[in-house]
């Protein structure tokens, strides 16, 4: 495999970082608005110049002298980004000018001995020497005037950038990022299934899903803060667990309509519902303190209806005590009790107790999603649960089921021909759901079941 060079985007707050981030990969993976600090996590994405493939990072906004709160934890990722990367680009603002955080974050990646070069974004519609002139000070060489928005100057900044990194081009060099694209997780084939599992990690704000992340990482790669909102875009994370491939999904936590107000978090929301249309598993984290809200059952309805298979984490669960737990656990089976394909386990994300056996249930949740079922096998489960429960009649006709073969996965979908099909009612179907739930095993995933009637060629318009 070649080396593949890591370029960080650093820069203070709304200098068009995420922007250039997109441009250069391609994507729409990281959200963009005008608006200071969008940005917290380190965002990694994959681009390519030529025939030349890299990983570009894209940072929080800037601040080396925040000694507390968010800005220092931001602070802290955009540091760790800088270390593990191969160049720098710092991102300034051609129409803002230069200013007292540039001059500070250029002191400090002149101490960090990295490969940095400035980018003087915002250029567009700027005689080029007027663009750059004042960037000079920041004593980290040739400004390179760009606009981010508009593409301009970009692929020179990237080429500057990956000079004397690359190696030669990669044979037969994928153009596209290795993880599905949205829309292909739905039906991978069998080799991407064995080779990785996406899982999604959603919940209400502050209950944990970040802190999960890092504990499962055993480093902090997403800030954890004890502030909700703290993460506002859904970040894709490569991880290995005994011997199983997985990206993690952290996602912005999901309030109740009438609580997002900010155009920004609307679009949080957005790419939260998307990730976990996109993802194989989720991981549904709920908060022992708080118990189970209203929003937990419309989160858990929306990962229902689309078909994800699914596993619940109750975190928190060693801060309280005994009396606190029983309420919990009542108010789970009372609140979600139509979450009883999934898995449910209590577990301290801070402190990593009950994590492996969480994810023992996701890869258990994913091999139901994906589970292969065999047409004779069904058929002869549909048999012996009619021979047992018979349909009820309606009117003089009782349905007539014949066979049930497999129409599709993740979620597995269950198809049953007949005659007079369309009478059976629902309290039926579910009958089936745990007849077939049960011979196949299929814990952590929905199950749908699509009945077909046979046309009846005496009937007119059915020829």
């Amino acid at each position: 495999m070649a080396f593949k060079p890591v370029v960080a985007l650093v820069g203070r707050a709304n200098v068009g970082k995420s922007t250039l981030f997109n441009r250069i990969t391609r994507s729409r993976a990281a959200l963009v608005a005008d608006f200071s600090g969008l940005t917290r996590d380190r965002h990694y994405g994959e681009g390519r110049v030529g025939d030349h493939p890299f990983i570009a990072v894209d940072t929080g906004g800037f601040e080396p002298v925040a000694k507390q709160g968010i800005l220092l934890e931001m602070a802290r990722q955009t540091q760790q980004a800088i270390a593990e990367s191969d160049v720098v680009i710092f991102l300034v603002d051609a129409r803002a000018g230069v200013n007292a955080h540039d001059h500070e974050i250029a002191r400090l990646l002149r101490k960090s001995g990295q490969r940095v070069l400035l980018a003087v974004n915002k250029a567009e519609g700027m005689r080029h020497g007027s663009a750059a002139a004042e960037f000079h000070e920041l004593g980290l060489g040739e400004p390179h005037p760009i606009s981010a928005s508009h593409g301009d100057g970009v692929v020179a900044l990237v080429e500057e950038a990956l000079s004397g990194l690359v190696t030669a081009p990669e044979a037969d060099a994928p153009d596209i990022d290795p993880v599905p694209a949205e829309g292909q997780a739905d039906a991978p084939d069998a080799s991407q299934r064995s080779h990785r599992i996406r899982l999604a990690i959603a919940g209400r704000p502050n209950v944990g899903k970040s802190t999960l992340i890092n504990t499962l990482l055993g480093e902090e790669r997403v800030i954890a803060f004890n502030m909700p909102g703290t993460t506002r875009d859904a970040i894709e994370i490569e991880f290995e667990h005994g011997g199983n491939a997985y990206t993690l999904i952290d996602t912005a936590g999901l309030r109740r309509r009438g609580k997002v107000f900010e155009a920004v978090e609307k679009f949080s929301v957005i790419k939260t519902l998307q990730a976990i249309e996109a993802c194989n598993v989720v991981l549904l984290m709920l908060d022992a303190h708080e118990g189970i809200s209203d929003q937990d059952a419309h989160i858990a309805g929306f990962v229902l209806e689309t078909g994800r298979a699914l596993v619940v984490a109750i975190n928190k669960w060693d801060q309280v005590d005994a009396d606190r737990r029983q309420m919990v656990l009542r108010e789970f089976e009372r609140k979600l009790r139509f979450l009883s394909f999934a898995r449910m386990h209590t577990v301290s994300a801070l402190k990593g107790q009950g994590v492996r056996t969480l994810i023992k249930s996701v890869n258990a949740a994913h091999a139901a999603a994906y589970a292969k079922l065999s047409t004779p096998r069904l058929t002869r489960v549909l048999q012996a649960a009619v021979e047992q429960q018979p349909p009820p009649r309606k009117g003089i006709f009782r349905p007539k089921m014949r066979y049930a073969h497999q129409g599709g996965q993740n979620p597995p979908l269950v198809i049953i021909h007949g005659n007079a099909l369309d009478a059976i009612p629902e309290s039926y179907r579910r009958y089936l759901e745990a007849r077939f739930r049960e011979a196949f095993k299929l814990d952590g995933t929905p199950l749908r079941i699509e009945f077909k009637s046979s046309r009846n060629p005496y009937i007119q318009g059915e020829q």
